[in-house]
């Protein structure tokens, strides 16, 4: 079973994120801010994390270098509702999903992404 992490400081979206990963049986491990996602990744293993560009007052982005370091394996998708004419991927994120997402194409990246991942 693939594990996902959804960073996301908007409590009813990352319960959309989990109700609808947990459908299609993957582990969801949540965390409302950048600091709470950072001590996760000490702890547990992911194939992917879903990081929200704007986490509270802070840019998600700057959590790429330390998945990067502490899951070399797992797979970043950046999600964001700022409209940005390029998808912001020069962070080094795998992937981009522009919120509203539709529910089919999340389900299709986070298949995909977690299928790219090193398997735990």
């Amino acid at each position: 079973m693939a594990t996902v992490l959804v960073v996301e400081d908007d409590p009813a979206l990352r319960m959309l994120c989990r109700v609808n990963l947990e459908l299609e049986n993957y582990r969801v491990l949540e965390a409302g801010s950048i600091d709470l996602a950072g001590e996760l990744l000490t702890q547990e293993q992911v194939n992917l994390v879903l990081l929200d560009l704007h986490v509270g007052s802070r840019d998600g982005r700057e959590l790429v270098p330390v998945i990067r370091s502490q899951q070399p394996g797992a797979s970043i998708c950046l999600l964001s509702g700022t409209s940005v004419s390029d998808p912001p991927l020069d962070a080094g994120a795998d992937d981009f999903i522009r919120k509203p997402f539709d529910l089919d194409v999340f389900r299709a990246t986070v298949e995909r992404l977690c299928s790219s991942s090193v398997k735990l």
